[in-house]
């Protein structure tokens, strides 16, 4: 113990004992985390509620944890498709879970940064004194998100459920019903939209609201003011996926993943993530063809994370309610941030928050030991990187003197990220926080930093510190 406080003052500069790693009975804790395994929408996870997943995951953690569900305060779980049968999700999956009754439970949605806020939420309620023990997570099924009827659709339905007889029900029907296959399929090669013709949500939720693109032309347009290459993102995207299979094959994934039964006969165990690709090459990546900007873009499925099933929980508390109840933490939370930037390049999020996170925290970028940075694209996570080493994008973009700080790539998603693992939007955040807390822990190492980029321009970032 006394050796890594000593490593871990010389680190920051400062005397064992001072305010950089002194510890308060107010400290939130991280006392451990788990999360399923990560599925691609409409493979292995498809037939499971977003709410089983979640149940899954936190009925792990209880019994990891051993702790008496009678002393969790609140129960706050990420989440963005709101099934409409679990619409305060959290509450659905507290009470499956075996949280007694009496204990609070709801749900929080910042797009790709949910889970994230799950957790800083619950560090809130806890570093202010209001609660001790909080269950912070996320879960989504995105294989689940529904096809919209749009509403010229909705207005038939609704004057046909109010028709008065067949006289006024028969003519409503055939309009309903006497769509021609032709026209329907002429709409689909021409990808047109039509008033009749349904809407896919999770199109429809990936698409800015406020800049009318969607998430993969941001990205694009990140590879543009960077100068980022199609072969760079390729290489970044294999190194993803081989990254990612080492770990699953040295077993270092297996200590957050509870497995999974699989329905509907529930005799198949998904015990590891579905995405990475052993097998993955560059040749094979370089022969995808763009996907958002036909003509001239670089972003391609290989080179951008899918859309995923998955979820991921953690169990937070105070340092004094830890020492209670004897259990002994993994990682101490710092601090957080959250912060906007234009929509359009949303992606660059993390380079916005992450001086916000630091500056709370009370440590420096060159302080950190292992970084987890959502790879939602490739060319976003390369963008993040030049950004945060760019003295002046920090000037003239963050209103800072100097840089962020330079990534060193030997300490970044060590063991493969989104583009591999897969990018479950309201679980995300948790499951890099997670994956981070374990990393920490096995590498003896002390601070890192969970960061991802969300939707609608914004960026969050939270500093955690591994306890010995």
């Amino acid at each position: 113990m006394i050796a890594f406080v000593d490593r871990l003052s010389k680190k920051r500069g400062t005397s064992v004992g001072s305010s950089a790693v002194s510890k308060t009975d107010r400290d939130v804790v991280l006392i451990d985390g788990v999360r399923t395994p990560f599925a691609k929408a409409g493979a292995e996870l498809k037939d499971i509620h977003a709410a089983d997943l979640g149940t899954t995951a936190l009925t792990e953690l209880l019994a990891r944890t051993q702790i008496d569900v009678n002393v969790v305060d609140e129960v706050i779980i990420g989440n963005t498709g709101s099934p409409a049968d679990a619409v305060n999700i959290s509450r659905v999956v507290a009470l499956r879970s075996g949280i007694p009754l009496k204990t609070s439970a709801y749900t929080v949605h910042r797009n790709c940064a949910s889970a994230l806020e799950s957790i800083a939420t619950g560090f809130d309620k806890i570093k202010s004194g209001t609660l001790d023990v909080v269950v912070a997570g996320g879960t989504e099924s995105m294989s689940k998100m529904p096809i919209l009827v749009p509403q010229a659709i909705q207005n038939i339905l609704n004057k046909l459920f109010s028709a008065k007889g067949p006289g006024q029900a028969l003519p409503l029907l055939g309009k309903l019903l006497g769509a021609d296959l032709k026209q329907v399929l002429a709409l689909l090669t021409a990808n047109q939209r039509d008033p009749y013709f349904p809407v896919i949500a999770v199109v429809q939720g990936l698409t800015d609201p406020f800049v009318g693109i969607n998430m993969g032309m941001t990205a694009e347009n990140i590879a543009k003011d960077f100068g980022l290459t199609r072969e760079e993102q390729d290489a970044f995207a294999l190194r993803s996926h081989q990254k990612a299979v080492a770990a699953t094959k040295a077993g270092r994934l297996r200590d957050e993943i509870t497995p999974v039964f699989q329905p509907p006969k529930f005799k198949t165990i998904i015990a590891d993530d579905v995405g990475p690709r052993e097998s993955q090459s560059i040749e094979m990546l370089a022969k995808l063809r763009p996907f958002f900007d036909k003509k001239y873009g670089t972003i391609t499925v290989g080179n951008a994370c899918p859309i995923t099933d998955g979820a991921a929980m953690t169990l937070l508390m105070s340092r004094a309610k830890a020492r209670e109840l004897g259990l002994t933490p993994a990682a101490r939370v710092l601090g957080y941030g959250f912060a906007g930037l234009e929509p359009e390049r949303m992606g660059l999020g993390p380079v916005y928050s992450t001086p916000v996170a630091l500056k709370r925290a009370g440590v420096s970028f060159k302080d950190l030991d292992l970084i987890e940075l959502n790879e939602a694209f490739a060319a976003q996570v390369l963008g993040c990187v030049k950004a945060m080493g760019s003295k002046k994008f920090a000037q003239e973009k963050l209103g800072l003197g100097e840089a962020v700080g330079e990534v060193d790539p030997e300490k970044l998603n060590v063991n493969g990220g989104a583009i591999a693992l897969g990018h479950p939007v309201g679980a995300t955040g948790t499951r890099l926080v997670v994956t981070l807390m374990k990393e920490l822990k096995r590498r003896d190492k002390a601070l890192g930093l969970a960061t991802l980029c969300i939707g609608g321009g914004q960026g969050g970032s939270m500093i955690i510190e591994r306890e010995n």
